[in-house]
């Protein structure tokens, strides 16, 4: 059965329990849900029984959602068409990586397997999208990167920026304006987390002191 057979609140609630859980080791809950999709809790609970019914996740009271094979097959069908959507937009269309997440989240809902495939193809099969998220290959096969937060990374090794959140488009934009982009080079000077301050060196002279928010939205790899 194709993603395209469910409907675009099931595509939803399948993508985001299973993007909740790909940087992160914590389950998402209901209350995390009905927060994330400004929905009430009590709709949550509704809609997973039914994703329950529909044998697509298992969860019982109190206890973590988890994703079928079936649910988890759906979700990642489902990422990769966000990601390859976001990576049309500014690779093709020019769009500004803080532009391209709601834009994804409305086109996502319409756009057939075939379309999918084929802008794949024009792409030439990337791997990222633009905030360095891995695009799951057509088999359901996710790439994600051996990256750790900014803010858990050792201080004085050379480094590369993995993986930005775009969770904020104005985190994008102060990341962009100060010289943080996928790929960066830079090194972590400091890490004053009393004060959630992590300073990092950028290009061999150039200093910048992120506070707590810009910090945990980057993801580094050894350089």
């Amino acid at each position: 059965m194709s993603v395209s057979t469910l409907t675009s609140t099931a595509q939803d609630y399948l993508k985001l329990i299973w993007s909740a859980t790909e940087w992160s080791e914590s389950p998402i809950t209901v209350k995390e849900l009905a927060e994330r999709l400004g929905v009430r809790p009590a709709s949550v609970s509704d809609a997973i029984r039914r994703l329950g019914e529909q044998g697509l996740l298992r969860h019982e009271p109190y206890s973590p959602i988890e994703l079928t094979d079936e649910g988890r097959a759906h979700a990642v069908a489902m990422v990769r068409r966000h990601r390859l959507i976001e990576t049309f937009l500014v690779e093709v269309l020019g769009y500004g990586w803080d532009e391209v997440r709601d834009e994804a989240e409305r086109l996502e809902h319409a756009v057939s397997d075939e379309l999918v495939d084929r802008i794949d193809a024009r792409l030439g099969h990337p791997t990222r999208d633009p905030h360095g998220d891995p695009i799951p290959s057509p088999e359901g096969t996710p790439h994600r990167p051996d990256a750790v937060l900014l803010r858990e990374a050792p201080t004085g090794a050379p480094l590369v920026v993995a993986r930005i959140s775009d969770a904020d488009p104005g985190i994008l934009r102060y990341l962009a304006e100060h010289g943080v982009a996928l790929d960066t080079r830079l090194t972590v000077e400091r890490d004053r987390g009393y004060a959630g301050i992590v300073t990092v060196r950028l290009g061999g002279d150039r200093v910048l002191d992120l506070g707590s928010v810009a910090a945990g939205a980057v993801w580094v790899a050894p350089a």
